[in-house]
């Protein structure tokens, strides 16, 4: 009891003397790493947008740009927890290219010839086939590793050269085109978003869900024990949190489909063509729910369950996670299948968006996803990195990208500046664990 008394009083005493800004981040507990880099991703895009004469901060280049994001922060959580344990896969832009392309060949030729063209449970097949064959693909890359002791580097750079040859070998250097009309859904357009009023649900919900953590969090810190959040940090948190989200959804609410599809809804549907035109917003694209839902599971597996904390022991120390009784080779093949998994998840983001699949598909995606997780504060190191971060890192990598695409930077200029980038995210990551020490 004494000591507990002591430690409070010592924590009043440091809270006295620091400065409002150091005791506000104490009072939130907001993550400064990732504030920064969403500090960065502001700097960038109101950069691009004074380049572009505002056409980069338009509701129409947000949403396509969270489409385009979708498909890499999909893989980019998956290569958190393969990065955390010292790990690394340089195959996943290849595999997503010779697993779009079996889906594609799916559901273009094969299945059509049992279940007939658009048929309902296409769609449904060719993805649980591609994902169990990007497991399947990642399992393999998995006991290599970690049964053999080839390193990571090694086999899945082998990967990334095998997977991108087979990908060839099934068509022949064909692209396999068009692709089923439900699956086409989940790339995005016109169809594959769900409007304005489902995009204000999914908002609402998603600001119920915030409470809901908030709460349950501090009664978790009260059931433990452990210090609590003053009130007004949770209510800010609450505030911030929901006005961001809400933000979002009036964005991509006010992005409206093209006149010329609008008019033909209009049309179909016997809607008079009113003055003015006629305004149906997108709302939130499918392929964004998609990697919000990856995201908020493979959050939920990285932190609640057992799998997650042995991820992060071995990444913290291998040899003490062997002698605790973990069994890290296992769990080093679980991990690199379920990143094939999510390489197959990305291909059908990606097929669906291109509505085909092609033989230079994904092709250098494994440095974006790489550079999204080191960006999003992922440690080479290892033993470090949150899902939320990559998936940030994404959205700073792709908005790097389409950037340089509106100012018109030729491709190979857009490479070396994603270079730099990527060197100088792992600059900063030695200096913070420098710091850290």
């Amino acid at each position: 009891m004494a000591d507990t008394t002591n430690t409070t009083h010592a924590n009043r005493a440091r809270a006295a003397t620091e400065n409002p800004v150091k005791r506000f981040f104490r009072a939130t507990e907001i993550d400064t790493r990732l504030l920064g880099m969403i500090g960065a991703m502001l700097i960038i895009w109101i950069g691009f947008d004074l380049l572009s004469n505002g056409l980069f901060l338009t509701p129409r280049n947000l949403w396509n740009l969270s489409v385009q994001t979708a498909s890499v922060a999909v893989m980019a959580t998956g290569m958190v927890l393969v990065i955390v344990t010292r790990n690394i896969d340089l195959s996943v832009g290849s595999i997503l290219g010779f697993v779009g392309m079996i889906m594609g060949v799916l559901q273009a030729e094969v299945l059509p010839q049992f279940l007939g063209f658009e048929h309902p449970a296409i769609w449904i097949v060719t993805l649980l086939c591609g994902i169990a064959l990007g497991g399947a693909i990642g399992a393999l890359h998995g006991s290599i590793i970690a049964f053999l002791n080839v390193p990571s580097f090694i086999v899945t750079l082998g990967g990334l050269l095998v997977w991108r040859g087979a990908t060839w070998f099934v068509t022949s250097g064909r692209t396999v085109a068009p692709m089923d009309s439900t699956f086409r859904l989940m790339g995005g357009g016109t169809e594959g978003s769900i409007g304005a009023t489902a995009s204000w649900i999914v908002g609402a919900i998603a600001c119920i869900a915030i409470v809901f953590a908030i709460i349950n969090s501090r009664k978790q810190r009260q059931r433990f024990g452990f210090p609590q959040r003053p009130m007004w940090a949770e209510y800010f948190l609450v505030g911030v949190s929901c006005l961001i989200v809400l933000g979002a959804i009036a964005i991509v609410n006010s992005y409206a489909w093209p006149v010329a599809i609008a008019r033909k809804y209009a049309d179909a549907n016997g809607i008079a063509w009113p003055d003015g035109g006629l305004f149906i917003a997108h709302g939130i694209a499918i392929p964004v729910l998609i990697a919000i839902g990856v995201g908020i599971l493979m959050t939920f597996i990285s932190t609640r369950l057992r799998f997650g904390r042995y991820v992060f022991a071995i990444g913290g120390n291998p040899e003490a996670a062997e002698l605790a009784g973990i069994k890290t080779r296992w769990v080093t093949v679980r991990i690199f299948a379920l990143m094939g998994m999510l390489c197959a998840v990305a291909a059908a983001i990606s097929t669906a968006r291109l509505n085909a699949a092609t033989n230079a598909q994904g092709e250098l995606d494994e440095l974006y996803t790489i550079a999204a997780a080191v960006i999003g504060g992922t440690s080479l190191a290892g033993g470090m990195g949150t899902i939320a971060g990559a998936m940030l890192g994404a959205l700073v990598m792709q908005s790097l990208q389409s950037g340089m695409v509106l100012l018109g930077i030729d491709s190979p200029l857009q490479r070396i500046v994603v270079g730099m980038v990527l060197v100088v995210a792992v600059w900063l990551d030695t200096v913070y664990r420098a710091r850290a020490k």
